[in-house]
């Protein structure tokens, strides 16, 4: 007997596991079909971030940050210590517990809900109806009143570096050294990148970026990038911009890479090389050729500003849409269909989806940046606050970066919050928790900002923009 649902959802990533759950919540009658299997050959809820991109690479981030402090940063605190080691496969194991729990907890959450998870590779067939095929092979088509599309996404392939997980690895693989290569290398320095090569440096690896734009980090505002920049390359990571991969060689447990930059043809060799540049949408064998889903230009499923295909009643979100590929932003788009297919008149702001990269000090902004609001022909007042003049950055050693505050100059409305620093990550979140309100720099200002707190550091941004900041010297307006 052919199986009915109301909400058929394929693939249990952020975005997937997030709009089951809430379906059925709603009282939907619910099924999520996921073919992703841990090393153990179980099924693992989660997708990409919970399995092999958010989740894992923040572990990585934070016992290596640990281990950094360890060896740098404890003594002006009055800690003396000797003979701080690292232990890799330990750092390893760690991650991979958290991991393990998380994705179980999806598991246990979807049985709490009333969610059925199909293990399978599900297909989207005409008529609303999608096709499992089972781990044994076998066939089963069930029947979906409405279909959400979730498939995620997966890293990109270069032909100059083919990768192999051994020697030339992709994010995946980067998560699973368990050692330290003496020399790595990375291609792209983008959100990926970057942090994975900071997780190596941190743990004493020699770190090469060759990027391959001469411009760095060119979706964040340009005083951000510029110190983020600054930053990174004093911390160890060689960044060479305008180096543009050609061609690579493995010799035995090493590999020879080729690039071009403004000197012409260089080679270097690694003894390990990280591929991440980019992640591409997962449509393979997602849809049958007379399902009436239909792809754009660049292999995305199109679909409309509500997430709805050209299909009545299918849709897709996540990695597989347009915008940006975030795990945020694939949840809050599953929640968005899910609620409209009850009838809701549910709609997302796609102007005010954070981006963070978590680097150290951490890098993060909402809304535009100045250059951009610049080009469109809007006047701007800009306020800014380091955090060496914060009072709680200083008492935890930590006073790398500011806070930015953008507003329109005619109404003071905030634009953007750019921050690069410590928890940089949740003081955005502020700034668009605000900005979602329709804030003012002014109403910012006029907020109490709990003390000492890294908090204080947007309060006095916002201050800064229309010249009233207390704790440093505002600029004279022109």
């Amino acid at each position: 007997m052919t199986q009915k649902f109301d909400v058929v959802v394929i693939g249990a990533g952020p975005g997937g596991y997030v709009a089951a759950i809430k379906a059925a919540q709603l009282g939907l009658s619910t099924a999520c079909i996921e073919k992703y299997t841990d090393k153990e050959g179980k099924l693992a809820l989660g997708g990409t971030c919970l399995n092999v991109g958010c989740i894992p690479s923040k572990a990585l981030l934070d016992s290596s940050w640990k281990f950094h402090e360890a060896q740098d940063g404890f003594a002006i605190h009055g800690i003396n210590h000797a003979g701080v080691t690292m232990d890799v496969p330990a750092m390893v194991g760690r991650k991979a517990n958290i991991v393990k729990g998380l994705t179980s907890g999806v598991a246990t959450l979807f049985k709490a809900n009333g969610v059925s998870s199909i293990e399978g590779h599900g297909k989207l067939l005409a008529g609303k109806k999608v096709e499992v095929t089972k781990p044994d092979g076998s066939v089963e088509i069930i029947e979906a009143e409405n279909v959400i599309l979730a498939p995620g996404s997966r890293p990109i392939d270069i032909p100059p570096a083919p990768v192999d997980q051994n020697v030339i690895v992709d994010s995946t693989g980067a998560l699973e050294f368990q050692s330290v290569p003496k020399r790595l290398g990375v291609i792209g320095a983008g959100v990926i990148g970057l942090e994975l090569g900071s997780v190596w440096s941190r743990l004493g690896a020699e770190v090469t970026v060759l990027e391959a734009l001469d411009t760095f980090l060119m979706a964040a505002d340009t005083a951000v990038s510029k110190e983020a920049l600054k930053t990174l390359t004093k911390q160890g990571l060689d960044i060479k911009l305008g180096a543009r991969v050609t061609g690579s060689k493995v010799n035995g447990d090493e590999v020879v890479v080729n690039y071009t930059d403004a000197k012409g043809e260089q080679k270097i060799t690694f003894d390990k090389l990280i591929v991440a540049v980019g992640r591409r949408p997962v449509t393979t064998d997602l849809l049958a050729a007379d399902c009436g889903v239909t792809l754009d230009e660049r292999g995305f499923v199109h679909v409309d500003d509500h997430c709805a295909t050209t299909v009545p009643g299918v849709y897709a979100i996540g990695d597989v849409v347009r915008g940006m590929m975030l795990a945020h932003k694939a949840s809050e788009e599953g929640i968005m269909v899910v609620e409209r297919i009850k009838g809701h008149k549910a709609q997302m702001n796609y102007d005010l989806i954070p981006s963070v990269i978590y680097t150290h000090p951490e890098i993060a902004w909402v809304g535009k940046t100045e250059q951009a609001l610049k080009a469109e022909g809007v006047e701007v007042n800009v306020g800014t606050f380091p955090f060496a003049a914060s009072g709680r950055a200083m008492a935890a050693n930590d006073t790398g970066g500011f806070v930015k505050v953008i507003a329109d100059a005619k109404t003071d409305r905030v634009l953007g919050v750019h921050v690069i620093g410590p928890s940089a990550a949740e003081l955005v979140q502020q700034g668009a928790i605000g900005m979602e309100f329709g804030t003012s720099a002014e109403d910012l200002g006029m907020m109490v900002f709990s003390h000492p707190t890294l908090s204080e550091a947007l309060h006095e941004a916002a201050l800064a923009v229309n010249g009233g900041a207390i704790h440093i010297a505002n600029r004279k307006k022109r």
